[in-house]
């Protein structure tokens, strides 16, 4: 059996922890965690033919992002989607259905093939690099020590540098009765306690960050109806306005009830724990009370940092559990760094992998460069929201003087075809050098589109490249030529629609209207 290598087929107690853990070894590198932060850090040392080894609670490799996060949760989506028709309902109508009847074996039967193949992926890498595997809980005992314990066996090994890519857990406040079958976090959407069978005959979800808007918009769109709780007045404040806006209006046309600006006061259940049947209640803050079958808790998560005794060994956290970091991802202990949901925001899957990468080459004692201000933002609701760059109520208080072009998917001959009539395109240039400075999108393939502008963006381009290149036809991806017109002609003083983006988006109605009045 090879280091790299964890027999899946095998529990805790039935693993000849000799074959892994084995007595104190030295290592030029010690990562622990292995979400994308860790395996970005691990396999660039191995890369570079360093000695590394990655500390994992969890005998298969992946962390959050691939068992119960990301690819979990983006693969649900993709199902959804699939299943109900919901891409296909703009053009033939609100009552579109590929299926009458959604199980959640269904949905979740992709999940399952598409976690195992993107492990594979990870162990084959890991494996081919060398990267040495310590299957357990890792802790910190001094600068450059880590402690691994897997069922109650422990062993120290050393490093001359430690990157801590442990990543976050979900909270669950003491007030809140998880019971992981009517009320669960995230996590346990995919867990063997409660893998939402049978379907709820409706949802609260608390929490209208990313994790809770997501997985609201998936309910949304197998016409479960959704109530969307949220203390803060406009969740998605790092977006921009007129984007998350639209967003907020596509959710509450399909069966969200939006309620902004009001958190719980307290919540029980009604019934027996154990029955799927049971009604969760919820008393907010002025004073109402909402009603579901399920609620999911998704008002934040917790840096892990608690189980590594990062503070133990005098690396600084801040308030809220993250660890504080420099410019080139070093703790406060010299010979510890950190990257990915550890630190903070921005907490996509993406970005810990490029801190992961930069961590270790600083480590290393390697020049590392990155671009953070060319960072993508991705959210995989329904519709996708993606972004880049700055928004418009940046420039505004930085007094940048700019341009707005929009687009709509409608304008587009692609956008008839598909059916998507309320996606939309908005780019910003700078009024003076018409350099590009920002790039928002909602719709069908917006996460993909948006690397367009992001290229552009990254290279210092701007409004010229978009007036003088020829995109393929039909595409979405015409939008950025639409927009830029759209942009020139206010600079050349023509008047432009007063109307604000929703209005634009929303001004027709849906598909099969749009599809009506064209007759």
């Amino acid at each position: 059996m090879s280091l790299g290598q964890f027999p899946e087929n095998l529990s805790m107690d039935e693993v000849d922890l000799s074959a892994f853990n084995n007595a104190k070894r030295d290592f030029d590198l010690i990562v622990i965690g292995s979400g994308p932060a860790g395996q970005k850090a691990a396999l660039t040392a191995a890369e570079l033919g360093k000695n590394v080894a990655m500390v994992e609670r969890e005998p298969l490799a992946g962390g959050v992002c691939l068992n119960t996060g990301t690819v979990p949760s983006k693969t649900l989506r993709e199902a959804v989607l699939y299943l109900t028709g919901f891409r296909e309902r703009g053009y033939y109508g609100e009552d579109y259905r590929l299926s009458d009847k959604i199980t959640s074996s269904d949905l979740l039967q992709r999940t399952s093939l598409v976690i195992k193949l993107e492990r594979d992926v990870i162990n084959q890498a890991l494996a081919f690099h060398g990267v040495t595997r310590l299957v357990g809980t890792g802790r910190l005992v001094g600068p450059h020590e880590v402690a691994v314990e897997l069922v109650g066996h422990e062993t120290i090994h050393t490093a001359d540098n430690i990157i801590l890519g442990v990543g976050t857990k979900p909270r669950r406040p003491a007030d809140v009765p998880f019971d992981d079958i009517n009320i669960f976090d995230s996590d346990a959407v995919f867990g063997r306690e409660n893998d939402l069978r049978p379907l709820p005959a409706s949802m609260i979800v608390l929490g209208a960050g990313v994790i809770g808007i997501e997985y609201a918009s998936m309910f949304s769109a197998l016409d479960i109806p959704t109530i969307l709780i949220d203390p803060r007045p406009n969740p998605l404040s790092f977006a921009d306005n007129e984007i998350s806006a639209v967003l907020y209006e596509q959710l509450s046309r399909h069966k969200v009830e939006l309620i902004f600006g009001q958190s719980y006061k307290g919540m029980k259940i009604k019934g027996r724990e154990d029955d799927h049947r049971a009604i969760v209640e919820v008393e907010l803050t002025d004073g109402r009370t909402v009603k579901a079958d399920n609620l999911l808790f998704a008002l934040g998560r917790i840096p892990m940092t608690d189980t590594v005794n990062a503070k133990g060994v005098g690396v600084e956290v801040d308030k809220r559990g993250n660890v504080v970091v420099d410019g080139s991802y070093r703790t406060s202990v010299p010979s510890i760094w950190a990257a990915g949901d550890v630190i903070g925001f921005p907490s996509l899957a993406s970005t810990s992998a490029e801190q992961g990468r930069v961590a270790a080459l600083n480590a290393l004692g390697m020049v590392a460069t990155w671009h953070p201000d060319s960072i993508p933002y991705g959210i995989y609701t329904i519709p996708e929201v993606s972004m880049v760059g700055k928004t418009e109520w940046q420039l505004v208080e930085e007094k940048v003087p700019y341009v707005v072009g929009r687009a709509l998917w409608r304008d587009t001959a692609r956008g008839k075809i598909i059916g998507d009539m309320t996606g939309a395109l908005k780019m910003l240039f700078h009024k003076e050098s018409k350099r590009l400075i920002g790039v928002h999108i909602i719709g069908e393939g917006a996460t993909e589109l948006l690397h367009i502008g992001q290229s552009v963006l990254h290279f210092q381009g701007g409004l010229d490249f978009f007036l003088q290149n020829v995109f393929n036809y039909p595409t979405l991806a015409e939008a950025y030529k639409i927009a830029a017109h759209n942009a020139w002609s206010q600079m050349r003083g023509f008047p432009v629609p007063t109307q604000t983006l929703v209005e634009q988006v929303f001004e027709i109605g849906s598909v099969a209207d749009w599809a009506k009045s064209a007759m």
